[in-house]
């Protein structure tokens, strides 16, 4: 190899190696700087740790699943016909915490018939939804009902993301985008779909913070060993505290709002049915608090308690936790306690047990 030659690659490679020095240094200064501007810590209130509760405390603790904050980022995927918002303004009473809110914007009135079928494509998704339609002359957003006429111009969707039926799986949100953009198809609108990943991930963590406080609290009254009450005997009491025998074969005790604040169950398999009841007799009844349900627990425990001392006193049982273990105060105080708890986790990660995101969470 000549003189010449030799140069040649040496001079080659120190401009390579400057070249690749050059790149690296940039890199560098560049993922610094990238680093600085998106390094920054986020607190999200509902993912915070909260008191722990046990699974069961005595006298009975079932596990059964707070609206956390958690939200549903918007992002570009799933926009169609044209430009749309990230993340589409919900419509009054929608609550992005816990609903997947999808967007239908139209120039022109969406016809009758788009609107029913995607009301029923929206209803097969097996979660509960919400619609909403923007009315043409009143520029007010309106409950959105089947035969409702060709009278709005944008829509919005919100898909329930958790119940206790469990968190919305990947087929069914991708049910409600299908039915969402073949409604936007049809009515040649623009429609807006939230990024479906991070809406499964946000659906997962609530279904697990969920579960963490669906408590139920139940005090049993139960009959002398070989003796039963008489179900005529346990309407004419319950209906004199305050209860009502519903459809459900279950007595409610509810407030003004006729809200369920607890209820008086059979503790064997057979309901309460009116036109049963006459001839049935059982071993027991069972008073019940659905925790995440009820605003004000400990106070509405102690009510729940007094009535359940009336009811064993007046039908001759004795008031026992699920073990037939008669209640005692350390064990009722324990019961308070837990039920302080789990109310302030809930209350501490954005919803407040009886509120209406409880309610909907936790049905």
């Amino acid at each position: 190899m000549s003189d010449l030659q030799i140069s040649l690659l040496i001079i080659g490679a120190v401009v390579v190696g400057g070249v690749y020095l050059f790149n690296w240094q940039q890199e560098r200064k560049f993922r610094r700087k990238l680093g600085q501007a998106f390094d920054v810590e986020r607190d999200d209130v509902l993912l915070r740790a909260g008191p722990q509760v046990d699974g069961r405390v005595e006298p009975q603790l079932q596990r059964g699943e707070e609206p956390a904050a958690t939200h549903v980022p918007g992002t570009d995927e799933g926009n169609e016909a044209g430009s749309a918002p990230l993340a589409p303004a919900a419509a009054p009473g929608f609550d992005t915490a816990i609903d997947y809110v999808a967007a239908v914007d139209g120039e022109a009135p969406i016809p009758e018939a788009v609107i029913d079928e995607l009301l029923s494509r929206v209803a097969a998704c097996g979660k509960p939804y919400r619609a909403a339609g923007l009315e043409v002359e009143s520029g007010q957003w309106e409950d959105l009902t089947r035969a409702a006429g060709a009278r709005y111009t944008k829509l919005r969707l919100a898909l329930q993301l958790v119940n206790r039926g469990g968190p919305v799986n990947p087929a069914q949100l991708a049910m409600f985008c299908d039915a969402v953009r073949g409604c936007a198809g049809r009515s040649a609108a623009s429609t807006s779909c939230p990024d479906t990943q991070a809406a499964l991930k946000a659906a997962r963590e609530l279904d697990g913070l969920c579960a963490e406080v669906d408590i139920a609290i139940g005090v049993n009254i139960v009959a002398a060993d070989g003796a039963a009450f008489p179900g005529t005997k346990i309407r004419a009491l319950a209906e004199a505290a305050g209860f009502k025998l519903e459809p459900d074969g279950v007595f409610h005790f509810r407030n003004e709002l006729r809200q369920t604040l607890f209820t008086l169950d059979n503790h064997e398999p057979a309901p309460f049915l009116p036109e049963q009841i006459k001839s049935l007799s059982t071993s027991g009844v069972t008073l019940l608090l659905d925790v995440p349900r009820v605003t004000d627990g400990p106070k509405v425990f102690d009510r729940m308690l007094d009535i359940g001392r009336s009811l064993a006193q007046a039908l001759g049982g004795k008031l026992v936790d699920d073990n037939r273990v008669a209640l005692n105060e350390a064990g009722i105080t324990k019961i308070r306690q837990q039920l302080a708890a789990i109310h302030a986790t809930m209350e501490a990660r954005g919803v407040g047990a009886g509120s209406a995101r409880a309610l909907r969470l936790f049905s």
